[in-house]
Parts: structure tokens; sequence; C-alpha cells
């Protein structure tokens, strides 16, 4: 049978089965009357009087009509209803035993009433769980970095070789009295490789990396950002030995300011959630938080002091040799005019950023290949630094 076919059998079915519970629901008493239950019907003035004399001895409302029985007798009778607020007292009072039978709109609206609901508290569901979801910070088993593949910073390297034997033997230095760092701040200028150090440094350590930024704590709901601060670290220490990567720090480690505005309130809560987290830190929870900033100085002093980050590292632009090898390694797939030599180069893009340098190498590229050159001149890059530096 043809899908097409099948298809349109099932919506047939589903248009019957509609169309049968609204007949159920709207006529559906109705047509069992008129079928099954074929009532006697009497005026309401009848009916009136037969309840004030006792013979009526049930009545069920139903709907525009009213079902009665008669005292001594299995006959059902009928008569309209007048829809009056004091019908029911009245009955009540002359003994009659009442029953209210829902019509279809009645249940038609409990349905959509419970359908509200439904979605109602699934969108609430939803909501907290898009916000502060297990999954919101991704642990990384393998950065795929290494220290080979972060050009100069070679006095940090060395730096953070220590640590990286304290995280994997933290029992080893507790003996001698060493505790392992609780964090470190990379200080440095956009595009110096702060975030490629860090992963570089997960990846030699061979530990887990969850890797943050600031807009992952911001919310359009209050005391979201401080919840999501406890998962971060409940969640590294569960995966100990761990480094926690926080980009773009001085976005929610700023100074407290207490104005009491909503913004500044939840700034507080975040920074006092960091300040919790990072002092409840053991000697052997080996998680080692590594926070990148562009400004030390925006930051909360009671967040930086010694004992929560006990270094502040800065990574600086790349030095003369470091640009000869970032030239080496970005060129490597590029063909270079005779006048374009290394130190000629290295000389230009002094006070770059890696990314820039980067940057600009790939822009020159892109304006030999609009003149169908598939070699970089010297006036391609120049004509790259100049765009790079917003000179027209």
């Amino acid at each position: 049978m043809k899908r097409q076919t099948v298809r349109k059998i099932y919506t047939f079915f589903a248009l019957l089965f509609c169309i049968g519970l609204i007949c159920y629901l709207f006529f559906g008493d109705r047509l069992y009357s008129m079928f099954f239950n074929k009532a006697n019907v009497e005026p309401y003035s009848v009916f009136y009087e037969e309840v004030q004399s006792g013979a009526v001895e049930s009545v069920s409302v139903n709907g525009d009509s009213l079902q009665y029985k008669k005292k001594g007798t299995d006959e059902t009778f009928s008569t309209e209803n007048p829809d009056s607020p004091l019908l029911k007292e009245f009955l009540l009072k002359n003994g009659v035993k009442v029953s209210v039978q829902k019509d279809g709109f009645a249940v038609l609206a409990l349905i959509l009433d419970l359908f509200f609901y439904i979605i109602f508290f699934s969108a609430i569901v939803f909501v907290f769980r898009k916000f502060i979801s297990p999954n919101t910070f991704k642990v990384v088993r393998k950065t795929g970095k290494s220290f080979s593949d972060v050009v100069g910073m070679e006095s940090l390297k060395k730096d953070m070789t220590q640590v990286m034997d304290i995280m994997n033997h933290p029992a080893e230095y507790a003996k001698k009295g060493i505790r392992m760092p609780k964090g470190i701040l990379l200080e440095g200028e956009p595009g110096n490789g702060k975030t490629l150090f860090a992963k570089a440094l997960a990846g030699e350590a061979r530990v887990n990396f969850i890797p943050a930024k600031a807009t992952d704590f911001e919310s359009m709901f209050m005391a979201i950002g401080p919840m999501k601060v406890k998962l971060l670290f409940r969640k590294a220490r569960r995966c100990a030995p761990c480094i926690v990567f926080i980009d773009e720090f001085d976005g929610i480690g700023t100074r407290r300011n207490y104005s009491g505005s909503a913004i500044e309130t939840e700034n507080t809560r975040i920074v006092t959630a960091l300040l919790n987290e990072l002092d409840g830190f053991e000697n052997t929870n080996g998680v080692l938080v590594l926070a990148a900033t562009n400004s030390i100085s925006a930051l909360d002093e009671a967040l930086v002091r010694p004992g929560r980050f006990d270094a502040r590292v800065s990574v600086p632009y790349p030095d003369e040799n470091a640009r000869k090898e970032l030239i080496a390694m970005y060129t490597r797939d590029k063909k270079l005019t005779n006048d374009c030599s290394l130190e000629l180069l290295t000389d230009k893009f002094k006070g770059f950023s890696c990314a820039k340098i980067e940057s600009v190498l790939n822009r020159s590229q892109l304006l030999a290949s609009q003149d169908k050159r598939t070699e970089v001149s010297l006036n391609d890059i120049n004509l790259a630094i100049k765009e790079q530096s917003g000179a027209k």
C-alpha cells in the first residue's frame, strides 16, 4: 500500500474520531434521550406544582432540560430548564435529590483548562532546564592542544609545569605542605592567546577542561547566575582533576556596587557565589580556576585576593622570536613575494597580537586572490594592515 494512501486512511479515521468526540460532548445526552430514553414531556408549571406537592423523587439537570422521576414510578419525565439560580435551592427544600450533568461546553472548558496548565508548567520546566541545565557547561575530556601549539610564553609554560604536577599528584605535595593554587588570573589584551593557553595547559596536564564565559551566567531571570556558578563548580569537583576556564572574567567579577538596581544586585550575587565556591576548595579537590580578563583593576578586590586567585600572570604581545614563529606558521600555506622577508614582516608586525597577525596575513591573501594572483605582495600586507587599523 502506498504511503499516500495510508496517510489518507489515517486522516479519515482521525477526522471521524474528532467528529465522534464533538458529537459526544455536545449532543451525547440529547441523542441518548432521543433514541434510548424517551421521556414524557410535561410543562414546567406542572413540574413545579408536583415538586411543591412532594411527588418528585429526583431531578437530573441536563443542559436545557430537566429529567425527573416521580415517587412510586420508574417512568422518566422531562421539562424545560428555566436556568434559574434558585432552582437547586427550591428542589432541595422540597426533599428532591438533585444531580447536575456537565454539558459539552463544560467538559470542553475543563479540557481546555487542563491543556493550558499542561502547557504552562511545561514552559516553566523548559525555561529552567534551558537556563540551569546540567549540560550548560560541557566537560572537554581532550582539548587536542598542547604547549607545542602555543607560540612564545616560555616563562609561563615553565611556571605551569609544576602546577600540572600538583594537579595530578595532590597528596604527595600535601605531605610537603604545598597546596595547589586555587586560581590563576591571565591578564592581557584580546587576541594574545589566553584561551589557547588554557586549552593547551589542560591538554598538557591531561585533565578535564570546562570552558565558560561571562555571558553563560547572564539570564533574564534573577538568581539564575549564582545557580549557574554553583552548577559549574559542582561539575568541576565531580570531574577533578579539572581546569575551569572563565573567559571575559571582568564581565561577572566586577566590583560590587550596592546601588539597589536589579543588574547590580544580580552581579553582587554572582560575585558572592564565586567567593563561596573558591573558599570551599580543599587542597585535594584538584580543581584549578583559570580566569582571563583584559583589566584586573575592574575586578572585585575580595575576589582576586591571594587565597582565591594565588597568581596573576600577564600574557603580553608576542616578542620578536614569537612573531617570527607566528609568521612562519601562518604563511606555511601561502606564497609570498621576495620583498616579504621574514625579518621585514617581524618588524612590521611589532605590537600586533597573535590574532591580528593571523588576520592581516589572511586578509592579504584574499586581496591577492581578488587580483587573480597566487603570491602575496608587500603591498597586499600594507593594505591589510591599514584596514585592520581603520585607516582609509
